[in-house]
């Protein structure tokens, strides 16, 4: 398999690439062909961290070089509500994630694909994942890569970084 032009011209620009989507979809051919674009695969230890769980991504973020990474912090934001009710990483964990992924010019690539309208919990989770990466999309940018079944029918379509407006200086602060 060789990823379509689209998805190669999409992600070539970025150092970091932090992969998530939906229990099912197959990762290892994605990992594989963006490995041969100069991303090797980095993991973090299993599991996430009992008292923060970013931790062991903020010290893959702190190494030099590109690479790709698996996305569990934003499985967590899915999963874990649905699953136990509750996240274990937080919202502000999260949105820190994302800023530190952005400022090592990396990009989310939001795995999507199958369909899932059954009122199950991958539509569940399915709903879930867009909505996050929705939100983290204001912070850090976001490549969407729908993966259809087989793999052969991969595009990508990016997401615009949403900025806060710079912040103007108080007329009293201004000096004439």
């Amino acid at each position: 398999m060789n990823l379509p032009r689209a998805v190669t011209e999409t992600v070539t620009p970025y150092r970091i690439l932090v992969v998530e989507g939906h229990e099912g979809l197959r990762r290892a051919c994605l990992y594989s062909e963006l490995a041969l674009l100069g991303f090797p695969s980095r993991q973090p230890p299993e599991g996430l961290h009992h008292l923060d769980p970013t931790r062991p991504y903020r010290d893959l973020l702190a190494a030099p070089g590109r690479f790709v990474v698996d996305g569990g912090i934003i499985g967590e934001l899915v999963y874990g509500p649905l699953r136990r009710g509750r996240s274990r990483v937080t919202w502000i964990q999260a949105l820190d994630f994302a800023e530190a992924v952005a400022e090592r010019e990396g990009a989310l690539l939001h795995l999507t694909g199958g369909e899932h309208d059954d009122g199950s919990e991958s539509a569940a989770a399915a709903l879930a994942y867009a909505r996050v990466f929705r939100t983290l999309a204001q912070h850090v940018p976001v490549v969407r890569v729908d993966v259809a079944p087989a793999l052969t029918d991969m595009v990508a379509e990016r997401t615009r970084r949403i900025r806060a407006p710079a912040p103007q200086l108080s007329q009293l602060r201004r000096s004439s």
